[in-house]
């Protein structure tokens, strides 16, 4: 089975949780997802299946969306409400005004330091097998993007919020650094991810509703990728670019990367314009 897949993970699942459920629902061994969700988070999770799974590179810079609450008083060791409080509770008594100020200085481009408890790579190891082991773990800020960040309400130590971040941006360490911001500690109570890139939850399947037909859930491939135009390609083409090599495609824009059909649901490659109308496959689908 090739093709995109988008799932609302439910709550207290891993991301590779979902990837084991739909093998054994789909029997298609090659599957990985596009971005983590914490097991705590809820929401949109795109999958690639198959072959498709060649396409990942194209989706590694894509922006996400969320939606959530956090709670002040107290920070904890994971930045979120799974973790061990750092600390004891210290009282909130801010206005709506005063935590959307603070809230106001988390937007553009910064640094961010990423939770210990995370996916990323220490020495080639996830950084939260290292923490779990009691390990010194030291983590790097890295530069991210923060497109949005509002606070929608704020009820006793908890707010409502909505955030859009670039990819490789944690909302778990936005909800700590604004604690910080505020001097009470805080932590990401609730999250759940509505937008990544430009899959919604529009689009998005439980595991419990995908049946029998499963190939009707996938996302039409010509609709992914939507920066880069869609061409069918003649059978000289196809034959050339099926095996590696370069054909000549339709004069129909000036885009550098083309997505090259057979018909219109069949994709068997992406490839980059050499020349005029010619152009060599970068990635071969089949």
């Amino acid at each position: 089975m090739n093709g995109l897949l988008v799932i609302d993970k439910p709550g207290g699942m891993t991301s590779h949780d979902v990837v084991y459920r739909l093998r054994k629902i789909t029997g298609e061994q090659s599957i990985g997802h596009l971005g983590t969700l914490d097991p705590m988070a809820t929401g949109v999770l795109p999958l690639l299946l198959g072959r498709f799974t060649r396409l990942a590179q194209y989706f590694s810079t894509a922006e996400k969306t969320y939606t959530g609450s956090i709670r002040f008083g107290f920070a904890t060791d994971t930045y979120d409400a799974e973790g061990v409080p750092a600390g004891p509770a210290l009282p909130c008594s801010f206005s709506l005004d005063q935590v959307r100020a603070a809230a106001s200085r988390f937007h553009g481009e910064m640094q961010q330091t990423p939770p210990v408890f995370s996916a990323k790579k220490i020495a080639g190891k996830p950084a939260y097998k290292l923490a779990r082991a009691g390990k010194p773990v030291e983590m790097k800020p890295v530069a991210i993007r923060i497109l949005d960040f509002r606070i929608d309400s704020l009820d006793g130590d908890t707010a409502e919020f909505g955030i859009t971040v670039s990819a490789g941006g944690y909302v778990r360490s936005v909800a700590h650094d604004l604690g910080q911001a505020l001097g009470c500690g805080a932590h990401l109570n609730s999250l759940r991810r509505t937008r990544a890139g430009c899959f919604g939850l529009e689009q998005a399947h439980t595991l419990e509703s995908l049946g029998a037909e499963i190939g009707a859930a996938l996302i039409h491939p010509r609709t992914l990728l939507p920066e880069m135009p869609s061409v069918s390609a003649d059978s000289m083409a196809l034959g050339r670019m099926r095996n590696g090599g370069q054909g000549n495609l339709a004069e129909f824009s000036d885009a550098e990367l083309v997505k090259v059909f057979s018909g219109q649901d069949d994709l068997v490659a992406i490839a980059r314009r050499i020349a005029g109308t010619l152009f060599q496959p970068v990635v071969v689908l089949g």
